[in-house]
């Protein structure tokens, strides 16, 4: 059994959590507290020196981290990495738009608010994302008009990546109400057996 080491209320850790109940995969988590300098410590920088989660530690002590990367160990035995060479280069198309395109703008808003209770010294910074998320979020609703999910008619890791800051993008103040194909593919996300919701941090911080 593999042991994650994570933040339930992180999208980042949650794609982690999302994808092991999918798949049925066991795993042991423990809870890391960021706000409380758990990444910080010297047990822990002695397994991810750049003090970042999620990792991964495999049972013979292995360490993985970032979390589009632990999907894909995870997941290597399931067509859900794709099933195909082209359909594996579009999932990872996704998968760099997530890390790029999408969460240094969704991801920061929603720490700013969420976490830090958006505080007078980042509400600057907290109103310069939001061009950059809805312009995120419209080109995955374009893409998600043609398709019921992101790479064709099946779930694919493309999905549970974007899905994790995705569904709770207006706790960083977007409204997804404006983007009719992607609460489609939230519901349709969540009708999935075995779909487990984030643990918390789920209600929007006024």
């Amino acid at each position: 059994m593999v042991t994650v080491y994570g933040d339930s209320v992180s999208g980042n850790c949650y794609k982690i959590q999302l994808l092991a109940a999918l798949l049925a995969i066991p795993m042991k988590w423990v809870e890391v507290n960021i706000l409380n300098g758990d990444t910080q410590t010297p047990e822990f920088l002695e397994k991810n020196p750049f003090g970042k989660i999620p990792i991964l530690e495999t049972s013979t002590g292995d360490i993985i981290s970032e979390s589009n990367a632990i999907l894909h160990y995870l997941a290597d035995q399931h067509n859900i990495t794709g099933k195909d060479p082209l359909t594996k280069a579009k999932v990872l198309q996704w998968q760099f738009f997530e890390q790029y395109s999408h969460e240094p703008y969704i991801a920061v808003a929603r720490f700013i608010n969420l976490y830090l209770g958006l505080p007078a010294d980042r509400l600057e910074e907290y109103q310069q994302k939001q061009e950059g998320g809805n312009r995120a979020l419209a080109s995955m609703d374009l893409a998600l008009t043609t398709s019921p999910y992101l790479v064709g008619d099946e779930l694919t890791l493309a999905d549970v990546s974007l899905y994790a800051y995705t569904h709770v993008a207006d706790q960083g103040g977007f409204d997804l109400n404006r983007y009719p194909a992607i609460l489609a593919w939230i519901n349709r996300i969540e009708s999935l057996p075995n779909y487990q919701p984030m643990q918390c941090g789920t209600e929007s911080k006024s």
